[in-house]
């Protein structure tokens, strides 16, 4: 959303609902994972809108870290990489009235649409991974986040307690073939399918 002396004009949106529709994700369209991904759709939709897409790939290998590189200007950017030629797609993110307690889905579509190529700035204090006491980043807690490794863990350990529970509450991933062991394998595919073709 950009400020116009009319109103504020949407300039691209994604949802959830079309990575299942158009992009692979076999269920769970609510969860971290889901999130990220819907940044990342967010984010190459709009740098494509506007001709950034080439300049502005993102990160290739999904670590976790925070992307931070310092431009031809001086200045931070919260890109992996800047262009000489043309400046990041700066974006600053509005939760409304959400909450923003920590690790909750709302960062990992910021981290979504980070990796994906757009200058948010941010830290890493509200990201899954950061220890306060200790005042350190954990990039790859964020990182099994952002590839369900805690629902793949969840569906083993179920599957072994209890079956009924398990077929009832994970019913969507088993019907499309989805299991603990090649969940990771699908968001991975989720996020080559959203860069190949993140037009509507």
């Amino acid at each position: 959303v950009r400020a116009d002396t009319n109103g504020d004009k949407t300039m691209v949106a994604a949802y959830s609902s079309e990575l299942a529709k158009r992009y692979g994700l076999k269920g769970g369209l609510k969860n971290y994972a889901a999130a990220y991904a819907t940044g990342l759709l967010c984010a190459r939709r709009l740098l494509a809108s506007v001709g950034l897409a080439d300049a502005y790939s993102g990160v290739e290998e999904v670590t976790g870290e925070i992307n931070e590189s310092e431009g031809y200007d001086g200045k931070t950017y919260y890109v992996p990489e800047v262009d000489e030629e043309k400046r990041p797609f700066r974006c600053v993110l509005d939760v409304g009235l959400a909450a923003t307690t920590k690790g909750c889905r709302i960062w990992g579509a910021l981290k979504g649409a980070s990796d994906g190529g757009l200058d948010i700035p941010h830290s890493p204090k509200q990201f899954p991974g950061y220890d306060k006491e200790s005042k350190s980043y954990d990039a790859s807690a964020h990182r099994d986040l952002i590839f369900g490794v805690n629902i793949a863990a969840n569906m083993a350990r179920l599957q072994e307690e209890n079956e009924e529970a398990y077929r009832a509450m994970f019913s969507d991933y088993i019907r499309n073939g989805i299991n603990s062991e090649n969940l990771e394998e699908m968001y991975e595919a989720v996020h080559a399918a959203i860069r190949a073709n993140p037009a509507r």
